[in-house]
């Protein structure tokens, strides 16, 4: 139930990133202000979902295009135990994925617990462009997923069923802040347009029919176009009560910067819920401007950032040290 370690660096090269041999953890990432374009997202498997999704924007693609590219990639990863494809089951053995995606209009779309089909991002942001709708869950995701030429697959990989039996054998209390690594991604383009996309398995082993943070619009993803945009991962339910990423977009529209705008809501959490130090919540924030921001409850919450020509992992600051 570890995060994948990932041993690859990327760089930028021409339109898109190559992968280098090793993943390069840098202390403090360089300042991205003015630059286009930029990706910003969640936990080490985000610097091949920032490979592509900078493929995208070194050729002139929009932010909207490249999240989603970005985060499919994670969504296909077997070795991603979080994410889509390969993601730890709930209580009853199931694998049930919620996904959101926002655009520089407001537009959303969202699914949640949505089986069988890889790519629930991809879900939501059909969702979000032929439906009245925003959000869509359960068998209605599923057969609107279906009509519109999805596949339905097995997403259940034997090294995750074989996690599951073992927990269910043991009745082993999965550590909340080891099994819910999100991939939350905001792009800014050439153009200065911002995007961003939120999608995962959620919490291993969950009650049925439970949905966290991800799919939910100003929890686990916002985005403002004139202000910048902000998501979560972590303990779903912490976020929620906070309207974690909208409290993040509103705090920067009054002039807090991103890194401040996190770091305010972390200690919102802790103010308002006495259970914190069991969990782990990190924020990302991405403001207009181009500059980037992170904070964590819990050490341990890592970024990936690729801009200024690089792609490196970045230990995130935290209120617990």
């Amino acid at each position: 139930m570890n995060r994948r370690n990932f041993l690859v660096e990327t760089t930028l090269v021409s339109a898109g990133l190559a992968l280098a041999p090793k993943l390069l953890i840098s202390q403090t990432p360089a300042s991205t202000a003015g630059n286009k374009p930029i990706v910003i997202s969640t936990w080490k498997h985000g610097i091949p979902a920032n490979a592509a999704a900078m493929i995208i924007l070194g050729a002139g693609g929009s932010a909207l295009d490249a999240v989603e590219q970005g985060v499919r990639v994670p969504e296909a990863d077997p070795d991603v135990t979080s994410v889509g494809y390969g993601g730890l089951p709930d209580r009853d053995g199931h694998v049930t994925l919620d996904a959101c995606i926002m655009d520089d209009n407001a537009n959303c779309g969202s699914v949640c617990f949505l089986e069988h089909i890889m790519h629930p991002i991809s879900v939501a942001r059909k969702v979000m462009e032929t439906t009245p709708h925003i959000i869509l869950a359960g068998e209605g995701a599923l057969q609107f997923a279906l009509d519109n030429g999805f596949k339905k697959e097995n997403l259940l990989t034997e090294s995750a069923k074989q996690i599951w039996i073992k927990w269910k054998k043991k009745n082993l209390i999965p550590d909340k802040r080891d099994v819910h690594d999100t991939i939350g991604m905001l792009a800014i383009d050439k153009h200065g347009n911002l995007s961003g996309a939120c999608t995962t398995s959620g919490l291993a082993f969950k009650l049925p029919g439970r949905v966290g943070d991800s799919p939910i619009i100003g929890a686990g993803l916002y985005v403002d176009n004139e202000v910048g945009a902000a998501c979560a991962t972590g303990t779903g339910e912490l976020v929620i009560k906070i309207a974690g990423s909208f409290l993040i977009v509103e705090l920067m529209r009054n002039g807090k910067s991103p890194a401040e705008a996190c770091r305010i809501a972390i200690e919102r959490i802790v103010k308002k819920q006495k259970n914190y130090k069991e969990h782990q919540v990190g924020f990302l924030a991405l403001n207009k401007a181009g500059e980037t921001g992170a904070y964590s409850l819990a050490k341990g919450f890592e970024y990936a950032l690729a801009a200024n020509g690089e792609n490196k992992i970045y230990p995130s600051d935290s209120f617990m040290k």
